[in-house]
């Protein structure tokens, strides 16, 4: 460790390491554009000058290691001035379409101009003019005339994905950033550059002129796409007389999981949460009241007891699992979790993707919860009643020749025959929280939970009803019940902000 001072504080820093990260990790405001954790230093937009104590003039803090008692000025009038100018620079061809851009509201450069407070333009010539609207590919639009060349796109498709799809073209204040020709961004972490670019020039085809950033409400969760469980953002925003809406996942940083970023097929799987959340309770086909079916739900689990089978999602949360389990166990009701169409040979890749597409599966074998599909068969066979929590896939039984009553509990469903018993909605993943296992054992919490708009209750307040005792929420599950796993032993519910592992 060394001791620097900046702007008249001491500071407590690791010797060596880069100016900047001291500097962020501090909360010292830097401006920057062209640096980022995850992809280093580059050097090109200078706007992260300071001052230093020795030296003849400003050094940009991306490139300057620490040393000890360094002093180090990040305001005054030299710096500032330093600061403008290159400001100055940036603003130079940039457009003033900040009304219409994607990016206002969360933008570093119209953040740093608010700042420096440039009002009044100096330029006596025209502007440079760029391309508009520039279709790089994998849903990833390019502004050519708001792009400050910070490289961070070219940097990430170079040494992140190593598909080297981007490149700065011509020179000067012509250069512009473009794919090579003949090719198109198509890696499957494509725009993620969206996310990296500090400014509007690069933005998202699904999200664009969908919604103003500051209407959004974020909360946080992880994504259930496939077993890897990055951390993302939910941005959802509620308009007048409309329901709900999910408008786009942000990778949220986690440095244990995913870092910086997360798979465009992942991005995009919100989608899934806006369909279908206006499905109403089916009974033998016809459409229902939810409190009537969910009434016939207790009818058929008293008729058939001891002869229920439950078919479980491995996409259930931990405390969902554990609480179905210990209905099971109660009055003797079979259980498993035979779920093939979770693995995909084709989706997995060596960065952050995996073949297993649940959000929980880890969690089934550790809980004792049978998987196979001889077990399926055997429970199948004393079966009068089958309930699918969590999964509507009832081709599975179908085909295993069972015809006996059939009862769906799910999030969206496509089932509308009259073979089917029943059909009770249940909150989907952003509406309702829980703990999920991922496949390299570390334990995350989805702190999501949107309200449903339609009064879908959770899983967990249901199975509360049905066990007829107050335990509704994931804290009271990990305080009433989890503790009695072992493999769980020593991880409580407020442990869980610092993902912990279990051995598997």
């Amino acid at each position: 460790m060394a001791h620097i001072t900046v702007d008249g504080t001491v500071l407590e820093v690791k010797e060596g390491a880069l100016l900047i990260e001291e500097l962020l990790v501090h909360k010292i405001n830097i401006p920057h554009f062209c640096y980022h954790p995850a992809l280093g230093k580059d050097g090109n937009c200078r706007m992260c000058m300071v001052e230093i104590e020795g030296q003849k003039r400003p050094q940009i803090a991306c490139d300057t290691p620490i040393i000890e008692g360094m002093i180090v000025r990040t305001k005054g009038a030299n710096i500032d001035r330093v600061k403008r100018s290159i400001l100055e620079l940036e603003l130079i061809n940039h457009p003033i379409d900040c009304p219409i851009c994607d990016q206002a509201g969360e933008c570093s450069l119209q953040n740093y101009y608010m700042d420096v407070g440039l009002y009044e333009s100096r330029l006596s010539t025209p502007k440079v003019r760029g391309e508009k609207h520039v279709d790089l590919g994998a849903n990833v639009v390019l502004d050519q005339e708001r792009c400050v060349l910070c490289t961070r796109c070219v940097r990430f498709t170079k040494n992140i994905t190593k598909t080297n799809e981007l490149g700065v073209l011509s020179r000067a204040d012509h250069s512009v950033i473009s794919t090579f020709p003949g090719s198109k961004l198509t890696n499957p972490y494509a725009m993620n550059v969206v996310d990296l670019c500090p400014v509007g020039a690069l933005t998202s085809k699904d999200f664009r002129f969908q919604q103003r950033v500051w209407f959004l409400n974020t909360k946080e969760a992880i994504c259930d796409h496939c077993g890897r469980g990055c951390s993302i953002f939910v941005d959802h925003h509620k308009e007048k007389y409309k329901d709900e809406m999910i408008y786009r996942y942000r990778p949220r940083l986690n440095e244990t999981i995913n870092g910086y970023f997360i798979c465009d097929a992942g991005r995009l799987s919100y989608t899934k949460e806006n369909e279908n959340q206006a499905f109403h309770a089916l009974i033998r086909g016809k459409m229902s009241e939810y409190e009537y079916a969910e009434g016939k739900l207790l009818r058929l689990l008293k008729r058939h007891l001891g002869k229920t089978l439950f078919l479980l999602s491995s996409n259930l949360s931990l405390e969902e699992m554990v609480r179905v389990q210990k209905l099971s166990k109660l009055y003797e009701i079979a259980l498993n979790a035979y779920e093939p169409e979770r693995y995909d040979a084709t989706f997995g890749d060596d960065f952050l993707k995996c073949n297993d597409r649940s959000a929980n599966a880890r969690a089934l074998p550790l809980l004792g919860i049978d998987t196979t599909k001889e077990g399926l068969e055997n429970a199948l066979e004393k079966a009068e009643l089958v309930v699918l929590i969590g999964r509507s896939d009832a081709k599975i039984i179908k085909e295993m020749r069972y015809t006996r009553n059939t009862v769906i509990l799910c999030s969206s469903c496509e089932v509308t025959c009259k073979e089917v018993e029943l059909v009770l909605p249940i909150a989907s993943h952003t509406r309702r929280d829980g703990s999920f296992i991922n496949v390299d054992g570390y334990i995350q919490y989805s702190a999501c939970a949107i309200q449903s708009e339609h009064g879908h209750k959770t899983l967990l307040t249901l199975l509360a009803a049905i066990l007829g005792d107050t335990i509704f929420t994931c804290k009271e599950v990990w305080d009433a019940e989890l503790f009695f796993y072992e493999v769980l032993k020593g991880i409580t519910f407020a442990s869980l902000k610092t993902t912990p592992k279990i051995a598997l």
